[in-house]
C-alpha cells in the first residue's frame, strides 16, 4: 500500500461527508497531480486507498483533479465502497457516457460534481446519487434555479462548507450532506464558555494533571473512580481491537500499568478532544483526532518519542478552542500541555508551527499550500502521503 510509485506523483487532501445527524458517512480524497504531464496510475491510486478503505469498509469519495487519471479510474472497476466524482463537462460528453453507465452498473456510487451547462445525456443522469453543488456556486444563494431538466432531479451535496453557520443554513436549503471543515467560526467567549466545566470535563483536565505531576497510581485511580463514564470508556479503549491486548483488562488499576503514564496522558488528551456533547461538535472532534494522528506521523522520521507525543497533543489539541469556546491562553491556564505546543496554538509561533500549517494545507485540498508546507518541513510528497494514509487507518482504527 505504502510502496506505490503513484504516492510520489500525486498530492492527497481529505475532508469528511458530513450528514444531517452531524455525524461523518464518508471521507473525500482530494487527488492532484504534481506536475500536468504526469501519468499516474489510476490501479496504483486504488492499492494505495484500499489499505484504508478496504471493500468492506467505510466509504471514500476520489475527487480526482486531473481528466485523464479520472478516465483511467472510471475503468479500472474500483471496489464498491469507493464513491466517484466526475465533473460536470465530463458528465455532459457523449464520449463516457458509456464509462459512466459501466461504473454505475458495476454499483459505484457516482456524484456529479458542479453545475452543467447543458442536458446531461439521457443515459447518464440516472447514473448520479448526489450532485456536489460548491457552496460560491449555489444559486440558491441569490433565488436562482439551474435550467429545467439539468440537475434538478438529483439530490444534492453542499461543498466548501466552512463554518457551523453555513452548515446548518445547507441543511435548511436541502443538501443531504455537507462537504468541507466548519471549524472556522469565531470564539465567542462568555456563557457557553461554561461547557467545559462539566464534570467529565474536570475529571480529565485533573488527569492530565495528575500524569503530568507523576503522581501514585492510587491517586490516578481514585480520579477515575469519581466519574464512571470516563473509567468506563478507559476499560473500553484498552480492551479494543486497536490496543492489541491478548488478555482482558478488568481493573483501573491494570488498565494504568498496562497504558504506563505516558499512553495514558495520550488517551486522556484524545478523550477531551473528544468530549463534546453538542452534535455541531462532532465534525471537530472528527478533525481533531485526524489532526493528532497526522501530525504524530509527520514528525516520525524527524523526532524521537517525545516530540511525536507532543506533536500528537498539539494535533488534538488545535481545536479545543472551537470546542470550549475560549481562547487557548485561557485553555492552557487550567490544562497542562508542553511549550512547545503552547507556542504552536495560543502564539503560533516554534517548532510545531510548520506541522500545524501543513496539517491546514491537507485540510483545504490546496495544492500550493501542501507544496509550501511540505517544503518548509524538508518532506517529499510521498513521505507526507504515506503519513496521511498511516493517519487515517490508525483513525479508522479507533472508530
Amino acid at each position: 500500500m505504502l510502496d506505490v510509485a503513484i504516492l510520489g506523483q500525486v498530492a492527497f487532501g481529505y475532508s469528511p461527508y458530513i450528514d444531517k445527524n452531524r455525524s461523518v458517512s464518508a471521507t473525500r480524497l482530494t487527488v492532484f497531480p504534481l506536475r500536468p504531464d504526469m501519468a499516474p496510475d489510476a490501479a496504483q491510486l486504488l492499492e494505495a486507498i484500499a489499505g484504508v478503505w478496504p471493500a468492506d469498509g467505510a466509504k471514500v469519495s476520489l475527487n480526482v483533479a486531473s481528466e485523464s487519471l479520472l478516465q483511467e479510474l472510471m475503468q479500472a472497476q474500483p471496489a464498491g465502497n469507493v464513491m466517484v466524482e466526475i465533473p460536470a463537462f465530463m458528465a455532459c460528453d457523449a464520449a463516457n457516457t458509456a464509462a459512466i453507465v459501466a461504473l454505475h452498473a458495476h454499483g459505484n456510487t457516482l456524484l456529479l460534481k458542479g453545475r452543467p451547462l447543458a442536458e446531461l445525456p439521457r443515459e447518464v443522469l440516472p447514473c448520479f446519487r448526489y450532485s456536489i453543488i460548491d457552496l460560491a456556486d449555489d444559486r440558491r444563494l441569490d433565488g436562482t434555479q439551474p435550467p429545467p431538466g439539468v440537475t434538478r432531479s438529483i439530490p444534492h451535496l453542499q461543498a466548501g462548507v466552512r463554518t457551523i453557520a453555513q452548515m446548518e443554513q445547507a441543511f435548511a436549503r436541502g443538501a443531504e450532506a455537507v462537504l468541507g471543515w466548519p471549524i472556522d467560526d469565531a470564539i465567542q467567549g462568555g456563557a457557553k464558555a461554561r461547557a467545559a466545566g462539566q464534570p467529565d470535563m474536570q475529571a480529565m483536565v485533573e488527569l492530565i494533571r495528575q500524569v503530568d505531576a507523576a503522581e501514585p497510581i492510587e491517586k490516578l485511580e481514585n480520579t477515575l473512580k469519581r466519574d464512571p463514564s470516563l473509567a468506563f470508556k478507559l476499560m473500553r479503549y484498552i480492551n479494543s481491537p486497536a490496543f492489541g491486548l491478548r488478555v482482558e483488562i478488568s481493573s483501573f488499576r491494570h488498565a494504568i500499568m498496562m497504558l504506563g503514564y505516558k499512553r495514558l496522558k495520550r488517551w486522556v488528551a484524545l478523550l477531551l478532544a473528544t468530549a463534546s456533547k453538542d452534535v455541531n461538535m462532532r465534525p471537530v472532534m472528527f478533525a481533531a483526532v485526524r489532526r493528532g494522528l497526522l501530525m504524530e506521523e509527520l514528525g516520525r522520521s524527524a523526532g524521537d518519542e517525545e516530540m511525536r507525543s507532543e506533536l500528537f497533543i498539539c494535533g488534538v489539541f488545535s481545536l479545543l478552542d472551537r470546542m470550549f469556546q475560549q481562547p487557548f491562553s485561557d485553555l492552557f491556564s487550567s490544562i497542562p500541555v508542553p511549550e512547545r505546543v503552547v507556542q504552536a496554538l495560543a502564539k503560533e509561533s516554534g517548532p510545531f508551527q510548520p506541522y500545524v500549517n501543513m496539517v491546514r494545507a491537507i485540510e483545504n485540498e490546496s495544492l500550493f499550500d501542501f507544496r509550501e508546507a511540505a517544503d518548509a518541513l524538508m518532506l517529499g510528497v510521498s513521505e507526507v502521503n504515506r503519513a496521511q494514509l498511516r493517519a487515517l487507518t490508525a483513525a479508522s482504527q479507533l472508530e
